[in-house]
């Protein structure tokens, strides 16, 4: 296996490979969103199936909270990654703008912020001097190797647009799950509780394993890890749905 990964890695890091892989034009991913929204959504919907189930609830009930807690807070979510990528999307826009006009308006200082930086990676004399002449020459390099040298800028930001769809499609899609078992007939709440915990088990233990294969974790640790942060949740809400049970008298 060991051999086979070493194979796989000189073949990516062949000049061909690397010049194809350069020139193409950095995508933003979406398996942030979907990942957020997924975890999100099953610790939202099963912690309602817990309150609930804490508190003596009918299952008719808690799938009256089930479902409008999912649209409602996925919607909310949604909307809040929105907000929250627009707004760094035109922060980095209003950086552009000020470093255009910078390199517009004092150029001989902007090329010694371009030489200052290089200077701390390491460079010096003529090959320092020739860095700094090569990115000031070409204006979009200029401008975007400050974005990101200076102000610590992505290059790629995420559609903001994209980024709500895939987030409140992932809430709406995992956390409807753990709903689906109080809609099974004939079974008492219980066990469609029973049915339920297992299903959101599966799902956040799921989710981690595909964290652990996106950003390269250990699976078992990244799914268990997962399976506790939403086993904790909903936790917690069993606990409160029971506890306001015994306080305000629920039959």
């Amino acid at each position: 296996m060991k051999k086979h990964h070493l194979e796989k890695l000189h073949e990516e890091h062949r000049p061909e490979a690397i010049q194809q892989r350069l020139a193409k034009t950095a995508q933003s991913q979406s398996i942030s969103d979907t990942i957020l929204g997924g975890i999100d959504g099953c610790i939202t919907t099963f912690a309602v199936v817990s309150g609930s189930v804490g508190a003596g609830l009918p299952a008719s009930i808690a799938l009256v909270l089930g479902f409008a807690n999912l649209f409602a807070d996925g919607f909310s979510m949604a909307i809040s990654n929105y907000e929250a990528i627009k707004a760094r999307r035109e922060f980095a826009e209003e950086i552009r703008r000020t470093e255009e006009q910078h390199i517009d308006q004092i150029p001989a200082g902007e090329r010694e912020e371009i030489r200052q930086i290089f200077q701390n990676k390491g460079f010096n004399g003529e090959i320092l001097e020739k860095i700094v002449e090569t990115i000031t020459q070409d204006r979009r390099l200029w401008v975007e190797t400050m974005l990101t040298e200076e102000h610590g800028l992505e290059k790629t930001v995420p559609s903001p647009w994209k980024s709500a769809v895939v987030t409140f499609t992932a809430f709406l899609v995992i956390g409807v799950m753990p709903l689906m078992p109080l809609l099974t007939p004939g079974l008492e709440m219980q066990q469609q509780f029973s049915l339920s915990a297992v299903v959101a088990a599966i799902v956040f233990f799921a989710i981690g394993m595909l964290k652990s294969l996106v950003f390269a974790k250990p699976v078992l640790q990244a799914g268990f890890s997962t399976l506790l942060t939403g086993g904790t949740a909903a936790g917690l809400a069993y606990l409160t749905g029971y506890i306001l049970r015994e306080i305000f008298g629920i039959v």
